[in-house]
């Protein structure tokens, strides 16, 4: 079992990675922050056999902070490895402002060239991330990154602020990085040329850009209309999510109903259809219509009910008697006429229904009527 120290564990990157490692068996977590007693890392580092170095200083309320809390902090871990002579692998994350001319820049690029020189005199693995805007669930506002700052705001209806709307950002997903973490654990990662590891998959978008596709994404749950969740967007829609309030988990569909029962839209996308529920009353008949170009599957999710289909201007009905007993879909295809009606005595009916189509209702709608 390899013993791996963590430092920063609490904060951002830590809470992800301690979250991933504890799923694997192969790993001891060693975990360090704040509030650890000296003499309780300096136990870790006599039994280590990796370190993972996440602690740093990036808004302090006074400058010098960046020194104690970038550069000698990592300076003392590596001096006390090279103490002890444990010359054992260490990864840092570090930030692209290393490579600014500021005090937070400058304190970054000299604890990484203290790892450089520690890997150097004492022939270790060295691994030095040196990221850009990294996101995830997790991140704290106003502290961590913009994408998280938004997110909040955002999600708690305030507003956000943005000085330059082309400025381009480009980000990593906190998933992305603990893959390439986990990769170095295992001796699998190889540093590039310049001696940083760098991320593959990172994505450049400009800062009025990102914001907009946060508010897209937020107000899926108004508009029940969700785009492609792929690339960004994937990772932005479930980072989203995180921020939200517990008590705002939950939000109300629009019902519609009559007297045979309710209808309720539940999910739309912009091009694989939308997911509905219905409810219908006991001995109520829904549907006959059919559809030149709408295709739905249909699943009982409680009580029992018979679908109808005709092929149009055929004679021949076809029927399913499906129930919540046995979960099974039911395809309705194009050019036939299809009813469903609840032949539950007392109970109402729920039917979960998928349509390959938005529904319309602007008189556009792929449904036409004729009784089965």
């Amino acid at each position: 079992m390899k013993r791996v120290l963590i430092t920063g564990s609490l904060g951002f990157v830590g809470r992800n990675l301690v979250a991933e490692l504890k799923k694997n068996k192969d790993f001891l977590l060693l975990q360090v922050d704040i509030d650890t007693k000296a003499a309780e890392l300096d136990e870790y580092l006599n039994i280590a056999d990796f370190v993972v170095h996440l602690a740093g200083v990036n808004r302090p309320t006074d400058e010098t902070e960046f020194y104690t809390g970038n550069t000698k902090l990592t300076e003392d871990i590596l001096q006390k490895l090279s103490e002890r002579d444990r010359a054992i692998p260490f990864l840092m994350t570090s930030s692209i402002q290393s490579d600014l001319d500021n005090t937070y820049g400058k304190s970054k690029r000299a604890a990484e060239n203290a790892v450089f020189e520690y890997g150097k005199v004492t022939g270790a693995d060295v691994y030095v991330f040196k990221l850009a805007n990294l996101f995830g669930k997790w991140s704290r506002p106003n502290y961590n990154s913009v994408v998280a700052t938004f997110m909040y705001n955002i999600a708690h209806n305030l507003p956000i602020r943005i000085d330059d709307p082309n400025r381009i950002m480009n980000l990593i997903y906190i998933d992305t990085l603990l893959s390439s973490i986990v990769e170095a654990l295992h001796g699998n990662l190889q540093p590039g040329a310049d001696g940083y590891c760098h991320i593959d998959t990172i994505y450049t978008i400009t800062l009025q850009d990102l914001a907009d596709r946060i508010k897209l994404l937020a107000d899926t749950r108004k508009t029940l209309l969700m785009p492609p969740l792929t690339g960004l967007d994937k990772y932005l829609y479930s980072t989203y999510l995180s921020y939200l309030e517990p008590d705002d988990f939950s939000y109300e569909l629009i019902t519609h109903s009559d007297t045979r029962g309710s209808f309720y839209e539940f999910i739309k996308t912009e091009t694989s259809g939308q997911i509905s529920i219905s409810t219908t009353a006991p001995g109520i008949t829904r549907g006959n219509h059919w559809h030149h170009t709408k295709v739905e599957k249909f699943i009982v999710l409680k009580g029992k009910a018979v679908i109808r289909l005709r092929k149009l201007g055929d004679d021949k009905v076809i029927e399913y008697i499906v129930s919540e007993h046995k979960i099974e879909v039911v395809d309705i295809p194009v050019g036939y006429t299809h009813s469903l009606t609840n032949i539950s005595e007392s109970e109402q009916l729920i039917v979960m229904i998928w349509a390959n189509e938005l529904f319309g209702g602007d008189g556009t709608d792929d449904t036409y009527y004729e009784e089965v």
